[in-house]
């Protein structure tokens, strides 16, 4: 279903809505749920992705985003930056809200994509989006190969002598070629800006053990649950999806790539006091720690902290204990321009 430009006017707020209908509505903190209002438009569209991501925002984030205002919440499927791009130059919408990793977030900006957005928390605007979560892509792999050793670098996913098997990575540059450039030896620290022929040259080495370059987390958890392949650069939440569906995996947080998910407002979309209205509600304290808690994630809102059980830490990236072994992707000094070389990255996977 596509919708239209209209215009929707905005009810003031009448009440202070508190969110989950948990034991804190007594004693929580201010910071815990937004004042929210009721807004004229009925219906919102967010581009969604889907598997556990989908499952958690529901239960945490729509759901409760619906009865806080009577918003019924659409989702499509799924993220596509292509589609942000030709809906804001076309005045025709699938969807009003959407999350962006941080290279998509800078190269939206930079197009004039996204509709300008206050934060609803203190240090949490990037490029015209809010922070919601940091996720991860780490290494994985079975532990029915019956290797001699336990792999526990980028280097060893290179190292197809001690480590024998097919490989698979994301087919998207601005997390690969990192993850090359520790594999060659480049400290965490050093990264940035990134040499991209040392980057390129590093990938012609591991190309052909690479058998699947997957597009969509699913793909990614099937690949490792079914022994597809043997060594995989994939997103932590899907790793877990794979483990706890009783597959013999293992994985390691060394050298973890960080990212950023920030929601963000197409620019000028219909409805937009809605579609701000749910930044603010998505990104709050209660809501978002009940969202990362289920999937796994990082919160970016530090109030969201004393909200998450403790019971969820570990199998977040950005926890104690794990976080000091990972790197953030920086993509505001990135060392290239990330779409010259997504296309260059296309022309060396079709070679």
């Amino acid at each position: 279903m596509t919708i239209k430009k209209t215009h929707n006017a905005l009810i003031r707020p009448n009440r202070r809505l508190f969110l989950q209908g948990t034991a804190a509505l007594a004693g929580a903190s201010a910071l815990a749920a937004p004042s929210i209002g009721r807004a004229q438009s009925k219906e919102l569209y967010i581009n969604s992705w889907g598997g556990p991501w989908l499952e958690a925002a529901t239960e945490n984030l729509f759901n409760p985003f619906t009865e806080a205002t009577g918003i019924t919440v659409n989702t499509v499927s799924p993220v596509s930056f292509a589609k942000l791009a030709a809906q804001v130059r076309t005045g025709v919408y699938e969807f009003d809200v959407t999350t962006l990793g941080g290279g998509d977030i800078v190269a939206a900006n930079n197009a004039g994509l996204l509709e300008p957005i206050d934060s609803p928390y203190p240090g949490g605007l990037f490029q015209n989006g809010v922070g919601s979560h940091a996720f991860a892509t780490m290494m994985a792999w079975r532990t029915d190969k019956g290797w001699e050793e336990t792999p526990q670098s980028w280097a060893d996913f290179w190292d197809v002598e001690r480590f024998p098997g097919g490989r698979s990575l994301q087919r998207y540059p601005a997390r690969v070629l990192p993850l090359a450039l520790l594999a060659d030896g480049v400290a965490m620290e050093d990264l940035y800006p990134l040499d991209i022929d040392r980057a390129f040259a590093k990938l012609d080495e591991i190309k052909e053990h690479v058998r699947v370059w997957w597009t969509g987390g699913a793909q990614s958890t099937q690949l490792l649950r079914d022994g597809e392949v043997d060594m995989i650069g994939i997103w932590h939440g899907r790793y877990f999806e794979a483990a706890d569906a009783g597959a013999p995996v293992d994985f390691t947080w060394n050298q973890a790539e960080l990212d950023s998910a920030y929601w963000v407002v197409a620019k000028e979309t219909p409805n937009m006091e809605a579609a701000k209205m749910f930044v603010e509600f998505a990104t709050s304290a209660e809501p978002l720690a009940g969202f990362v808690s289920q999937a796994n994630y990082g919160a970016l809102n530090p109030a969201a902290d004393e909200f998450i059980p403790d019971a969820a830490k570990p199998r977040m990236p950005t926890a104690p204990g794990n976080v000091e072994t990972t790197f953030t992707q920086d993509m505001l000094n990135w060392g290239g321009d990330p779409q010259e070389v997504a296309m260059r990255f296309d022309e060396w996977l079709a070679s």
